[in-house]
């Protein structure tokens, strides 16, 4: 086994652990990012559609956010989000990164409305504003003539934190304080697993959304930051407040979801079952203009009703000519798995789509392990309280990266590295995974979540999932500590753990609120 040293390790490789590199590579200080995607682009932050918010003083975007959320935010998180992120977001999107939003007529920067939005506050890029976000940030940071002290390593899987306390060599080492000093780290390529030694640790790691049978986020968010966190110690909080969008291309061959706009059923867009019904009427007098919570849990009872795979969004009534003019994205992908929207319906089923909980964190990302932080959907400052604004993710993780290496900077300085020889090396296994159980315990795994820990949580099916993860879960552990690593087996130790803090929390919280609904039927 090897070591890494690095001055701070960031673990992820979206929009908040790039902007958290940046300013701590600007800094002069020695920055690794790990990466399990051997493709730096790929991240939550690459699939975005929407826009991020770019707010102006006193334009109500604090009451819009405690709105959204039922008036469960944290306000000093709110606050710090209104009153810095404007001159954050210049800095590192516009000035350094030079990231390519839409502009109007006369060049400059264009903004749209979403949802819950009581003015137009949203820069945005097309349909791919996430993808533009990622690529700009990743070409600024490549540059090793202004980024000389910034690795990145693709291709490695973080596997758990360090920490004197857990993988000390001596006993003695157990009564040190509990901070996190680097991880330990899987190469996906040569299968070696080595120590990643840092003076600060930062977890960016996303959320959690592949957990779910049908989710819209990259397949590398199966809660690794969560569950890492968890092992060495650290707080974790609201993970029962899940977001699902209730419009995602269904499609057999995949578990990731493409996004199917909402602005479909803002156009006209009709929701019918197998049958050919408009249904949305049974549950909601604004039908498919209803919150997105509603229209979700509306299209999860027709599914179970009828018993079919998914239901269907038509807006073939329309123009052809305005259809793939207004929708020159959706018309694309959708014709690309042989679904003419002008012509016929488009199969949808709703999608776990944001993380709101995570790893509690201070307004600097400070966790409660000492030289941990966390950052961007993986982290939870109290922003979001039980439902999301729409587009403050991305302007979230480029806020708190920022303000996590503000911080890590001015600390960093008293903090040393600690020995490698004082860490125990990593317990080889020899037994070989079997894909084929790792892949079954992957598809239980996800039904579950998505059948009883889903949409709607009920006494019944939080003790049905109960049963079969405890299951799932003692199968795992056994196979897991004497078997060969790989990927996915660490992949699928982290994501069951994560289901178990969905389930509890389920369990806990009694009160259907924002985008959290129990039901006692």
């Amino acid at each position: 086994m090897s070591a890494y040293n690095f001055d701070v390790l960031i673990i992820g490789c979206g929009v908040a652990g790039l902007t958290t590199a940046i300013k701590l590579g600007e800094s002069g200080a020695k920055v690794g990012i790990i990466t399990r995607e051997k493709d730096p682009n790929i991240s939550n932050t690459f699939w975005a559609q929407g826009g991020v918010i770019y707010p102006e003083a006193n334009d109500g975007l604090e009451k819009d956010i405690l709105k959204a959320s039922s008036h469960t935010s944290y306000r000093p998180a709110v606050k710090k989000m209104v009153e810095e992120s404007q001159a954050i977001l210049k800095e590192i999107l516009l000035d350094k990164a030079q990231t390519d939003f839409e502009k109007d007529e006369n060049g400059e920067l264009a903004f749209t409305k979403e949802a819950a939005h009581t003015v137009s506050r949203i820069l945005y890029k097309g349909d791919f504003t996430g993808r533009e976000i990622q690529v700009s940030l990743l070409n600024y940071l490549k540059d090793k003539n202004r980024f000389p002290n910034v690795t990145i390593l693709t291709g490695h899987t973080a596997i758990d934190l360090l920490t004197a306390i857990h993988h000390g060599v001596k006993i003695s080492q157990r009564y040190e304080e509990n901070k996190v000093l680097g991880a330990y780290v899987y190469n996906q390529e040569t299968r070696q697993i080595d120590k990643a030694l840092s003076k600060v640790t930062v977890l960016a790691t996303g959320g959690i959304g592949s957990l779910y049978l049908h989710h819209s986020n990259s397949e590398g968010a199966r809660g690794d930051g969560h569950a890492m966190a968890k092992r060495a110690g650290a707080t974790i909080t609201d993970m029962e407040f899940i977001q699902f969008h209730p419009t995602t291309f269904f499609d057999k061959s995949a578990h990731r979801r493409f996004l199917v706009s909402e602005a479909i059923r803002g156009e006209g867009g009709i929701l019918v079952n197998s049958d050919g019904e408009a249904f949305m009427g049974k549950y909601h007098p604004d039908r498919e203009l209803a919150p997105r919570d509603v229209v979700a849990r509306s299209i999860d009872q027709e599914m179970i009703r009828t018993k079919h795979d998914c239901v269907y969004l038509d807006i073939s009534h329309k123009d052809e000519g305005w259809i793939k003019e207004r929708f020159p994205t959706i018309y694309k992908h959708c014709l690309g798995k042989d679904v003419d929207i002008t012509q016929r319906p488009i199969p949808v089923v709703p999608a776990a789509h944001y993380t709101c909980g995570g790893i509690k964190t201070d307004l600097t990302g400070k966790t409660s392990l000492t030289n941990l932080y966390a950052v961007g959907e993986v982290a939870c400052t109290g922003l979001h309280g039980a439902n999301r604004l729409a587009s403050t993710s991305l302007a979230e993780g480029v806020t708190w990266g920022y303000l996590a290496a503000a911080n890590i900077e001015k600390e960093i300085t008293n903090i040393k590295i600690y020995s490698e020889n004082n860490i125990q090396e990593w317990r080889l296994g020899s037994v070989p995974a079997d894909p084929a159980l790792i892949h079954q315990d992957w598809l239980t795994l996800k039904q579950t979540m998505w059948n009883y820990v889903g949409l709607t949580r009920t006494p019944n099916r939080i003790k049905r999932a109960e049963a079969m993860l405890s299951e799932l879960y003692d199968e795992i552990q056994k196979f897991y500590k004497d078997a060969i690593l790989n990927d996915e087996l660490i992949g699928l130790r982290n994501a069951v753990e994560v289901g178990y803090l969905v389930l509890n929390a389920s369990a806990r919280n009694k009160e259907s609120i924002g985008c959290f609904y129990r039901s006692n039927s």
